[in-house]
């Protein structure tokens, strides 16, 4: 049975070039995976090949889902970029939790997920 997300373009928060951090762990599977991703760094960079975008206005194309993989207090930002880039999902990994960026998602009609979304959708 095919992914529910397999069509679906997602923005991964927090990806890292260090190999051992969740960011580049996520990142990296769904591009083995062959999803449509991109990754999300304020400080930018590249990740085997791929453009890391500063931030989620920067990514050329629509956005369906996003993969929060940051510190709580880099979550309302987040949720902000996520807001105005008209993004319709957002998974709040472990960690990544803040209740004001979840009120907000939620409060902007975007489905805000408390949980990782590797292991909710089968991708580990």
């Amino acid at each position: 049975m095919p992914n529910p997300y397999s069509n679906q373009s997602i923005a991964v928060f927090g990806v890292s070039q260090d190999t051992s951090k969740y960011g580049y762990k996520i990142f990296h599977t769904l591009l083995q995976k062959r999803f449509t991703v991109f990754g999300i760094n304020p400080k930018g960079g590249s990740v085997e090949g791929h453009s890391l975008y500063s931030k989620l206005s920067d990514v050329p194309h629509a956005v369906d889902v996003a993969v929060l993989v940051i510190p709580p207090a880099a979550a309302l930002e987040a949720v902000s970029q996520c807001k105005q880039k008209g993004v319709k999902e957002i998974w709040f990994q472990p960690g990544a939790q803040e209740d004001q960026a979840f009120v907000l998602a939620t409060a902007s009609g975007i489905k805000a997920v408390n949980a990782c979304f590797m292991a909710e959708n089968g991708l580990w």
